[in-house]
């Protein structure tokens, strides 16, 4: 399990592999004290084990599908991306729960940048939107965030200075995509919702 509090960001050192993917990840502005090989890691919000360490230099593998569902699949050699390490037990939960399974992306459509705050709107699937709520809790690229006005096919966010300068969301420019996880308790009663919904009819 995650928070959504990005511990830092790190740099992609090198990309190999044909159908399985190895990432190897910089470490350097994040700890590796104690990370151990079969470890969880939320890189841009995709929980991956960590498979090889080289400290500062971490290996993680990717399959297909999550090549195919999240932003990982178009990352390059020096891009950067927000890593967390797993919660443990007694740790403070500053966010809220994340498990770092991605459940699609989103596109960035506005951005209104401020002397030091940032505005984005993100536009998403109809399967994303209707776990999206005013006010409510959503993980983009594994930030925890709080949502803005929301529309029927995108949503606000209104980020501080600190979120800005702690991990890669303020590098982003409208027409890039993120990751997204909604909040897992909307998600259980939307969907409880819908089957008795769909049963009843």
């Amino acid at each position: 399990m995650f928070t959504g509090i990005v511990a830092g960001t790190g740099e992609i050192s090198s990309i190999s592999g044909e159908d399985v993917i190895r990432f190897v990840i910089d470490f350097s502005s994040v700890s590796t004290d104690g990370l151990v090989t079969g470890a969880s890691v939320s890189v841009d919000g995709v929980c991956l084990t960590v498979v090889e360490i080289n400290s500062p230099k971490i290996a993680f593998d990717a399959i297909p599908e999550t090549l195919e569902k999240t932003t990982l699949g178009s990352k390059k050699v020096g891009d950067s991306v927000n890593l967390e390490r797993a919660l443990k037990m007694g740790d403070e939960l500053g966010g809220h729960l994340l498990s770092g399974h991605i459940i699609g992306m989103g596109k960035i459509s506005d951005r209104v940048e401020g002397d030091e705050n940032l505005d984005l709107m993100i536009e998403c699937p109809g399967k994303i939107m209707k776990f999206v709520q005013e006010k409510g809790y959503i993980a983009i690229d594994g930030i925890s965030l709080t949502i803005g006005e929301v529309t029927n096919e995108s949503f606000a966010l209104h980020l501080i200075p600190e979120t800005i300068s702690l991990t890669t969301i303020g590098s982003k420019n409208i027409g890039e995509s993120v990751n997204i996880e909604v909040d897992s308790m909307t998600q259980t009663i939307v969907t409880t919702v819908e089957r008795i919904l769909e049963a009843r009819s």
